[in-house]
């Protein structure tokens, strides 16, 4: 848009609205904010020519002037790289994004989830469709995942698909990039795909086409369901501490002897945490 709508600019960026909730995200996760001497700067996000149509729908939304623009260049990684470019110089949409949480310069550590109210599946999507990824492992089975260096947002993704799915994941870096790779298969993929890429809603063209089609996945009849991983709590942990015994520990806390064993090593060899210092031994139904 060439000239401010000043209506529109004071809906820029309500991130109770699907639709910016969408684009914040997917500029928090992919886009760069960068600023300069007299206010001058730039909010943009490059990403492959094919999903040029997700800029075309940012610059419709955005209610100041910004352009797109195209390029076709050598990397590491292809010959021939075909992408395009969204861009807003406006300091007055800088600074909105900017309270809202996307920094200046270097990010990927630093991003959480907006600190007012916003639409969590649509803020989520934006993240999924600009770091993630959704589609069948090699053998053939759904799945959907993010990578991420910031620890709120990878806290974040496993705390909502708890909700949604009940899944549980534990957060633990890479070793070799220092990065979070969060991965859902089969029925977890499928229902939070499904609760994430509604029908209707703003998304990457690919990455919709792709959660339709593991929507259809259906389990085979001889492949078993695992049971929900059960969580050692501190009160357990200090019994089985307490007790010593692995063997007598499985019977009174409900567990293998084998579950046991392993975590009263850990415990011992300071692999796992400890209980809290002052925490009081919970007698066990």
């Amino acid at each position: 848009m060439a000239e401010q709508d000043p209506s529109a600019a004071a809906r820029f960026m309500d991130l109770q609205d699907p639709r910016y909730a969408y684009m914040f995200g997917f500029l928090q996760a992919d886009g760069h904010l960068s600023q300069s001497t007299r206010d001058r700067g730039q909010l943009a996000v490059e990403i492959n020519a094919r999903d040029i149509h997700i800029l075309h729908a940012f610059q419709e939304l955005t209610p100041y002037y910004s352009s797109i623009t195209e390029r076709v260049r050598s990397t590491n990684f292809s010959t021939r790289s075909h992408t395009a470019i969204w861009a807003v110089s406006s300091l007055e949409a800088r600074s909105i994004v900017n309270d809202l949480g996307i920094p200046y310069g270097k990010k990927s550590r630093t991003i959480e989830p907006p600190r007012v109210d916003f639409s969590h599946p649509d803020y989520l999507r934006g993240i999924i469709d600009a770091d993630g990824s959704l589609g069948w492992t090699a053998q053939g089975f759904p799945f959907l995942a993010l990578t991420s260096a910031s620890t709120a947002i990878a806290t974040y993704l496993c705390h909502h698909t708890k909700k949604i799915t009940g899944t549980e994941r534990t957060l633990t870096r890479t070793k070799r990039d220092d990065v979070y790779n969060i991965c859902y298969y089969k029925e977890t993929a499928q229902q939070l795909a499904a609760h994430l890429y509604y029908p209707g809603c703003l998304a990457l063209e690919h990455k919709r086409a792709n959660a339709e089609s593991i929507a259809g996945w259906v389990r085979p009849p001889d492949m078993r369901v695992c049971p929900p991983r059960r969580r050692w709590t501190v009160p357990e942990d200090l019994r089985l501490l307490d007790i010593g015994d692995p063997a007598v520990a499985a019977d009174e806390l409900g567990r293998s002897e084998s579950a046991c064993r392993q975590r009263l090593w850990r415990l011992r060899t300071g692999c796992g945490p400890w209980p809290e210092p002052g925490t009081a031994v919970e007698p066990h139904p």
